[in-house]
């Protein structure tokens, strides 16, 4: 089964939880054992899992890569000024594979599912959500 979350960020650089959308797929695919592929469709976004107790953890991701990889020094900057965008992008990466376990993704407790935004705001970002394995 597969499905689209599709999703409007509002800042340049910022974590989006989708942990409760990505559940819900998970469910309603009815997969009992499996995986769940979760994909950022788009070349500045990315899929991280990570913690969700406070924001300071997310907030401290968006520092820790504006200090490793700047904006505004890099090629790509001439053509679109979001050099940074990709590199941020790719150094986390497109997706995550999460286990299916008793029909729930695979997450201890403090994990959760974020999309990376990393070019925006964008009107519409798109999370590809894909589950596959054994119907119960």
């Amino acid at each position: 089964m597969q499905r689209t979350i599709i999703i409007s960020t509002a800042s340049r650089n910022c974590l989006y939880d989708i942990t409760a959308e990505v559940k819900r797929i998970v469910k309603e695919s009815g997969i009992r054992e499996g995986i769940v592929s979760v994909y950022a469709r788009g070349s500045t976004a990315a899929v991280m899992i990570q913690e969700n107790w406070d924001n300071s953890v997310q907030t401290d991701v968006v520092n820790l890569l504006a200090k490793l990889i700047p904006h505004g020094v890099w090629e790509h900057d001439r053509q679109d000024n979001n050099g940074d965008s990709h590199l941020k992008a790719g150094l986390v990466g497109p997706s995550e594979t999460i286990p299916v376990i008793n029909g729930e993704p695979g997450l201890s407790t403090w994990q959760n599912i974020f999309l990376c935004e990393f070019d925006g705001p964008r009107s519409r970002r798109e999370v590809v959500v894909t589950v596959l394995g054994e119907k119960g």
